[in-house]
């Protein structure tokens, strides 16, 4: 859960920078955060599927810091507006196959070889399963459906495997739908080319995709910006008061089983889109860059 979650804050800082949202970059990157999004509620389902509670806001990530679990050790995750540094060092480290199709490094310890590695603790242990306070909503184009059998554990970590990774012999996400799995479509993004397949071979020698136009979200220093000017203090706590109220709406959904607080996370997450675009309108003084949202929850 900690590992969803934690992609999540760095994908919107760079979604919520880009001026034109209906620009091929800013469209690969909204459908890649309503995937996350499921993917959030499948572990969450798995996880209250196995009579354990998600405590989202407890264990809300800090950055910039490394991924939880072990995964992508080096990968410095960090919130910024979209650049090629971020698209190449953080949203494509973190999406990185253990064995890319295209250039890249192996990588035995990616997100994919630690999805292997649950399904595997699944199938040695074969849990019983309680579809109680398991949520069932839609999320995005996904449908978030209970685990209840072995064989769902199975079929839902395949899909955020395929999604993130894609399969052993395609870039795209392996459901079916023509979407590029999350690597390959950041890279896309990071080379301007589409991926395109030739006698076994991807390459990036498709159609055009343009970087697009941002505002220009400074990185967050760690602990957070430091006397920011009042009005950038003031859209930050309108902010991290939204955000802590939908981490509350996010534990409440899977410690009752309730819809209604899922909803209400689904309504706050899209409230925050205001001040963070507000906070990247505002410059840093004696830099060319703008403030840009902390993603911390108030204590």
């Amino acid at each position: 859960m900690e590992i969803e979650f934690s992609t999540i804050p760095p994908y919107l800082c760079g979604w919520w920078s880009i001026e034109n949202r209906k620009c091929d970059a800013s469209r690969l990157i909204r459908r890649i955060i309503s995937d996350e999004m499921y993917h959030l509620g499948i572990v969450c389902n798995l996880l209250v599927g196995l009579g354990g509670r998600p405590r989202i806001r407890e264990s809300a990530p800090a950055y910039p810091g490394p991924l939880p679990g072990g995964v992508h050790p080096g990968v410095n995750v960090y919130l910024s507006g979209l650049t090629k540094s971020l698209v190449g060092d953080v949203m494509m480290a973190i999406e990185a196959p253990a064995v890319p199709l295209t250039e890249g490094a192996h990588d035995p310890l990616s997100i994919g070889v630690f999805y292997e590695e649950l399904r595997k603790a699944f199938r040695v242990v074969a849990p019983d399963l309680s579809v109680d306070r398991q949520m069932h909503e839609r999320i995005g184009e996904d449908t978030l459906r209970p685990v209840r059998t072995l064989e769902d554990v199975e079929r839902s970590i395949e899909i955020i495997k395929d999604q993130g990774e894609g399969t052993a012999a395609s870039a795209a996400d392996g459901q079916g739908d023509g979407h590029m799995a999350h690597y390959y479509a950041f890279a896309e993004i990071y080379h301007g080319r589409q991926l395109r397949e030739a006698d076994g071979d991807w390459t990036f020698t498709g159609a055009p995709v343009p970087f697009p136009d941002t505002r220009p979200m400074a990185r967050v220093p760690a602990g957070g910006w430091d006397r920011p000017p009042a009005e950038a203090q003031r859209l930050l706590d309108d902010f991290d008061s939204t955000y802590s109220a939908l981490l509350e709406a996010l534990d409440t959904a899977w410690a009752e089983g309730d819809r209604h607080s899922l909803k209400a996370a689904v309504r706050r997450m899209r409230r925050l889109e205001t001040p963070a675009v507000g906070l990247m309108e505002i410059p840093i003084t004696g830099s060319k860059e703008t403030y840009g949202p902390q993603f911390r929850p108030r204590r």
